[in-house]
């Protein structure tokens, strides 16, 4: 059992409250889930040619963070040939600001800071997960201050993988794409074989993950977020609610079944997901929303604007 949390913005006026606005979603989630959480929040996009990547870094103790980081740009942007920034420091690492070429930054910090981990990358996504409870992880990182235009979360209750900070959701395994289940799948490990036969490298067993590897390959070939869902059914058996999060699109399906919970809450303003009722319960309108279930392997997607 674990919690599903999203908030899509249809309106900039919100946008400095989407971190006040989905926090207290989490933490009422924290009843579904409280082994590890995550968001991948999304926020206004940075110009061509730059990515976001939400680094994390084992700071030794007794030593300044902001140093730390300061002691690794300069070297990072000798490495890559581009300019490189800190854009925040964070308690389990930093945002850094570099070139778009994923596999040359992550490869150069890696040789640079062997403990470095990228766990996102893009022009919007920033990811922050971790081990502990909804209310702890958006404590330690902030997350009511924080502003954006979407945001997708998760509260994890451990049932097939080891409770890490890696195995935790949001999974984002692609530029600008986020990726959050509830359930389980039968047949990850096949699928699984399969991808990484066709190169696609992985971090971690969870079954998650092959899920969103699977959605990733989709919309690298083109696909659009409809048809990138619909290929994990074709692939993948199980029981499952999948919310999936790119810049332009947001999107959920559930199992042929219905297994796993799913409420959809869409007023004027947003759009909001969340594994049960309650948890929407403190968002502004929520009366007058429209609000349903989706029916078995029934997408529902919407864009920005």
């Amino acid at each position: 059992m674990c919690g599903i949390v999203g908030l899509h913005l249809k309106v900039p006026a919100l946008e400095t409250e989407l971190g006040a606005l989905v926090a207290p979603m989490m933490d009422c989630m924290g009843s579904r889930g409280a082994d590890s959480s995550g968001l991948a929040i999304f926020s206004a996009p940075l110009p061509v040619g730059r990515f976001r990547y939400s680094t994390r870094l084992d700071f030794t103790e007794g030593t300044d963070p902001q140093a730390d980081v300061n002691a690794l740009v300069g070297p990072l942007a000798a490495a890559t040939g581009h300019p490189v920034e800190c854009e925040r420091i964070r308690p389990d690492g930093a945002v850094l600001i570099a070139v778009d070429d994923a596999d040359l930054v992550t490869r150069e910090l890696s040789r640079l800071r062997p403990d470095a981990v990228v766990m996102s990358f893009g022009r919007s996504i920033e990811i922050v997960k971790d081990v502990g409870s909804p209310r702890e992880v958006c404590d330690r990182f902030d997350i009511p201050g924080r502003r954006g235009f979407q945001a997708v979360g998760h509260t994890r209750m451990a049932t097939e993988s080891a409770v890490t900070t890696d195995h935790s959701h949001p999974f984002a395994p692609s530029d600008d794409l986020a990726v959050v289940h509830n359930g389980s799948f039968s047949n990850p490990a096949t699928v699984r074989r399969r991808l990484e036969e066709q190169g696609i490298d992985f971090v971690t067993d969870n079954d998650t993950e092959v899920a969103a590897r699977l959605i990733a390959r989709e919309l690298k070939r083109g696909s659009g977020i409809e048809a990138a869902l619909k290929e994990v059914g074709n692939e993948m058996d199980g029981f499952y609610t999948l919310l999936v999060a790119t810049e332009q699109e947001i999107a959920v399906v559930r199992d042929s079944f219905a297994c796993k919970p799913l409420v959809v809450a869409e007023t004027d303003e947003y759009v909001a997901f969340t594994s049960e009722y309650i948890a929407m319960t403190t968002l502004p309108g929520i009366e007058s929303a429209r609000v349903f279930e989706p029916k078995p392997e029934e997408i529902h997607a919407w864009t920005r604007s």
